[in-house]
């Protein structure tokens, strides 16, 4: 894709793609495809041999926004059931129903109607976000996730650094928290090197840093707005880039806010 915008054989990309998915490829191509062209990622949740089949009306209506000139400069849109939404905030929220897309902190970005057309809520703002180049040989580092629950031990975080994780993504509770022995863990993992990025379980919201852990103390970087899976995606390009400072890991996360 990226060699086919830059030499010009494409002024727009679709991609089909899985729903479970799905928003990970957007969020990953969304920090590595350069440019300002429009790439849409698009998907169905009914098969073809269902009654009122949406991938087909969710594939015209990716096209259509994949060409509106519009669209230039506002990263990698997906776009499903009438909704245009943002790849950094885009998340899947049920198992089998067709309204299942959205972004719990910021919204569509805009809207397909058969009426009105395309209505998009806010010009572009342009390109603001970084990109990331891939490795050679394209295989990235390994981050792990980690599941908080209640009484959690060590042996998770213990298992990930085991198998050999650069990285771990915690999925706490409330606010990126988890227990003691688990921050204990993961403490100790940071000071051996390995990148430790609070997030949350919860559908929504922001982890704050320094609220309830001391993550400059301990040396933890969290997510912001990004759920584990997409946090996860983030640390591999960085830490695939050579950012492994927290520092330099927190600027990231926070770029574009």
């Amino acid at each position: 894709m990226q060699e086919a915008f830059d030499k010009n054989e494409a002024d727009a990309v679709v991609i089909t793609h899985g729903t479970d998915t799905l928003e990970e490829t957007a969020f990953f191509l969304d920090n590595v495809v350069r440019g300002d062209k429009p790439v849409v990622i698009v998907g169905s949740m009914r098969p073809a041999t269902a009654v009122s089949a949406d991938g087909p009306g969710n594939l015209y209506e990716a096209v259509q926004v994949a060409a509106d000139p519009r669209s230039r400069g506002r990263g990698v849109l997906a776009v499903l059931n009438d909704k245009i939404q943002g790849a950094r905030s885009v998340t899947k929220t049920n198992t089998t129903s067709i309204e299942t897309f959205s972004s719990a902190n910021d919204g569509p970005v805009g809207y397909v109607d058969s009426a009105g057309g395309i209505r998009f809520m806010a010009q572009a703002q342009g390109l603001k976000r970084a990109t990331y180049q891939l490795p050679a040989g394209e295989q990235l580092p390994r981050v792990a996730i980690v599941y908080s629950h209640a009484n959690m031990d060590a042996v998770p975080i213990e298992d990930a650094i085991s198998h050999g994780a650069k990285g771990i993504v915690l999925a706490g509770v409330g606010d990126g928290n988890t227990s003691k022995p688990a921050l204990d863990a993961l403490e100790a993992a940071a000071k051996k090197g390995v990148i430790v990025v609070r997030s949350t379980r919860v559908r929504s919201g922001f982890v704050t840093r320094n609220v309830e852990v001391d993550d400059d103390k301990n040396g933890f970087v969290v997510s912001e707005d990004l759920n584990p899976q997409k946090a996860r995606v983030l640390t591999q390009l960085l830490i695939a880039g050579g950012v492994t400072a927290p520092a330099e890991l927190q600027k990231a996360f926070t770029a574009t806010w």
